[in-house]
């Protein structure tokens, strides 16, 4: 049984078809990247399994359906990190990453003093506003709130966009680390193909909201029309 299983899913926003039934799965302890050109219903995939938009079809966690609602999503261990980094601009570090712990209860300290050693440029900034941060110090804050869940299922959408490659090679690391140390789990929309598929294990690819490809990243990577359209080669 996958950890996460979504079958035909359709999703609208208004009159426009996002999503026209896709199926995809996430093992446990699988990173599986979804690609696709801007508008292909990469992001859309994301929002329908966090319950931030109108969807139909099936979406399970662990056999059981999802609710529709992105705070009960959130509190059965689904961390989903939006494009956009969608930080509080106005707290510290320090309360992003307190309030990103809001579904859990009991001491979440030792779960702070992790995230801090995981990003450490965080530890430097962590009484510092987050607006003042830079695009690659919001992004890790980003990803460190999400962790402060202790997720079962990381969602994170466009981690790569507009950062510098060494940013991106170390946040990245961080995630290749999370999954091998800890199993964590990962659904990963990235216009960084390269980069998706050596992160990921298996990788769907989207066309008009409709899965065109999938199959393991290595595949994928000898995938002629793969290669022409997302690799450059």
């Amino acid at each position: 049984m996958p950890l996460l299983d979504l079958q035909a899913v359709e999703a609208r926003y208004g009159p426009v078809r996002a999503l026209n039934g896709v199926t995809l799965a996430v093992d446990e302890g699988e990173i599986v990247a979804v690609l696709g050109a801007n508008g292909a219903g990469k992001t859309t995939t994301l929002r329908a399994v966090s319950g931030a938009v109108r969807r139909s079809g099936r979406i399970e966690l662990a056999g059981r359906p999802l609710p529709r609602s992105p705070d009960a999503v959130a509190r059965l261990g689904v961390a989903h990190v939006p494009e956009g980094r969608g930080t509080f601009a106005e707290l510290t570090v320090e309360d992003n990453l307190r309030l990103g712990a809001y579904t859990r209860r009991g001491d979440i300290d030792d779960d702070y003093a992790r995230v801090l050693g995981l990003f450490r440029v965080l530890r430097e900034r962590r009484g510092q506003q987050a607006g003042t941060l830079s695009g690659g110090e919001q992004q890790m804050l980003a990803l460190a709130r999400a962790l402060m869940q202790r997720p079962r299922l990381l969602l994170l959408d466009e981690p790569s966009l507009g950062l510098a490659p060494l940013v991106v090679a170390e946040i990245f690391g961080i995630v290749r680390k999370l999954n091998a140390e800890e199993g964590l789990s990962v659904l990963l929309v990235e216009q960084n193909a390269r980069i998706a598929l050596d992160t990921a294990m298996r990788a769907y690819v989207l066309e008009v909201g409709r899965v065109a490809v999938e199959g393991a990243s290595g595949e994928l990577r000898e995938n002629e029309s793969v290669r022409r359209s997302y690799l450059g080669y």
